[in-house]
């Protein structure tokens, strides 16, 4: 990319309102191909599509996440549920509601030990986590979609399922609203209707002593440690400050 089509692309960003445009410039230049593929890249960006799904990519956690449009795209945040599971010592791992895969990619990058399967209900999901994790990656609703050899076996289950109340949707960032699946969004009333419902089978599909994490709001906090504990498993909270950041486990005892 040259001088003049930085300055230019710089430009169309900022009066895009895009707030890091001189970031964004350097990584939409490194993703062009040419000079009019760089604008069209431009221009999808001006237009609100999340930068990841312009440049078919995220960094995160450490790894490089392939995205396609539509599927939702993971947050800085997330990391902190790759670092607690990463402290677990069992080797089945199931990343579900996976979405594109980016959480399952992070933990196998730090423990190549692990046999890793994931699902999502989103068929472009699932597409977007087989070109990223390969095999294993399975199509259906929650816990339907496993085989079912898995049950029992879990040692480490990632639930990043959808939290957000459906009262908050609206107050979303527009790239969220608008280029990201809804359905990997919207948590229900409170934020928690698919918690509720993964925590609800988990003990029958974690191994004994195994465990599940997913990430909650500071808010959903005592309703989602009232639902762990009302399924049979032990609760715990993970917090971390700097990523504004919140997992609740839940162990099989």
């Amino acid at each position: 990319m040259t001088l003049t089509d930085l300055a230019d692309t710089i430009r169309r960003l900022r009066a895009a309102g895009c707030v890091f445009a001189e970031d964004e410039a350097a990584v939409l230049g490194e993703a062009a191909a040419d000079p009019r593929h760089l604008d069209e890249l431009v221009g999808r960006r001006v237009r609100g599509e999340p930068l990841e799904q312009v440049v078919g990519y995220a960094d995160f956690c450490g790894v490089r996440v392939r995205l396609r449009p539509g599927v939702f795209v993971p947050r800085v945040r997330s990391e902190l549920l790759v670092r607690t599971a990463a402290t677990e010592t069992g080797r089945v791992v199931v990343d579900l509601c996976c979405g594109s895969g980016a959480l399952g990619l992070a933990l196998r990058s730090q423990r190549p030990d692990v046999t890793l399967f994931a699902a999502d209900n989103d068929p472009v999901a699932v597409a977007c986590a087989r070109d990223n994790l390969g095999g294993d990656v399975f199509e259906g609703d929650l816990f339907e979609a496993l085989p079912a050899e898995l049950r029992g076996r879990i040692d480490i289950l990632l639930a990043n399922v959808p939290y957000v109340a459906t009262r908050h949707i609206p107050l979303l960032p527009a790239e969220a609203r608008e280029h990201e699946p809804h359905q990997a969004l919207d948590g229900g009333d409170d934020g928690l209707d698919v918690f509720r419902a993964v925590v609800a089978g988990a003990a029958r599909w974690l191994s004994p002593g195994g465990l599940m994490l997913s990430e909650i709001s500071e808010a959903q906090t005592g309703p989602a440690v009232a639902a762990v504990r009302a399924a049979g498993l032990r609760p715990d909270i993970a917090e971390d400050d700097e990523l504004e950041a919140r997992v609740v486990t839940a162990r099989r005892t």
